[in-house]
């Protein structure tokens, strides 16, 4: 059985693990001692370690790296719309554990890398050279595929159960299922050096989402202009079917 390693394995790390984990044995980091026991229950095989904001002098590359088919990175390293913060230290302490591995890598990063305009982003609106939080991997892993996530939805993360302002404002959403999808097809094609946006491509207004989750009827029109995010690219590239492409319907 293949082996994978998800560094930062949390919300959306433990669910990338549950759907993979009949086809390959999970090595998940974490910073919780509390979640060390509920991972070995489920025949994974965790370390704790965490990824300070100062050098950690003692930090040596990951002991099982070396075994690993392919490792995902679940750490954020990038601002809110398109800011940029110096994480660099942190950044090394991460490089350090991934030591000199070879294999398939993902970064798991954010739609938050594009500015908050009112147009659609593509890929090459904002190229890797001109995000901090991406380049750093690979300058010394240029095999890393890029994952440019939306705002993490499904199981009870719903707009519906947050406090909510801006309700006209245009969503960009993604359901964790379509997420575990496109991981598992980059790993079955041996994808490499990747950048794709992961996002639905329907983009309702917040109102209509909540509304649908709340099973009310919406009576508003949906501007066509705001800030959206293009997941044409993955779609052509990886032939990629949503499974959710309409955030209001995440529920269910």
């Amino acid at each position: 059985m293949k082996k994978l390693g998800i560094i930062g394995c949390g919300w959306l790390g433990n669910h990338i693990a549950e759907r993979l984990s009949n086809r390959y044995e999970i090595f998940p980091t974490t910073t919780t001692a509390s979640k060390i026991d509920d991972f070995k229950s489920k025949g994974f095989h965790p370390i704790l370690i965490s990824f300070p904001d100062e050098i950690n002098h003692e930090m040596t590359a990951w002991e099982v790296g070396s075994e690993l088919d392919a490792i995902i990175i679940g750490i954020p390293f990038s601002g809110i719309r398109g800011a940029q913060i110096s994480m660099t230290e942190k950044r090394q302490n991460l490089l350090n554990f991934l030591g000199n591995y070879k294999g398939q890598l993902f970064l798991m990063s954010s739609t938050g890398v594009y500015t908050d305009t009112e147009k659609e982003f593509t890929e090459d609106e904002q190229p890797v050279s001109t995000v901090e939080s991406e380049q750093f991997i690979l300058e010394q892993f240029p095999q890393t595929n890029i994952l440019r996530l939306a705002g993490l939805m499904g199981d009870q993360r719903l707009l519906k159960n947050y406090n909510i302002s801006n309700l006209n404002q245009l969503v960009n959403h993604i359901h964790y299922s379509d997420i575990c999808s496109v991981v598992e097809k980059m790993l079955d094609n041996h994808s490499e050096s990747k950048v794709y946006n992961v996002v639905a491509p329907i983009h309702p207004n917040k109102e209509e989402v909540i509304n649908a989750q709340k099973d009310l009827p919406y009576e508003g029109t949906r501007t066509t202009v705001g800030r959206t995010i293009s997941p044409n690219k993955l779609i052509e590239e990886l032939d990629f079917e949503f499974q959710y492409p309409d955030p209001r319907y995440f529920h269910l």
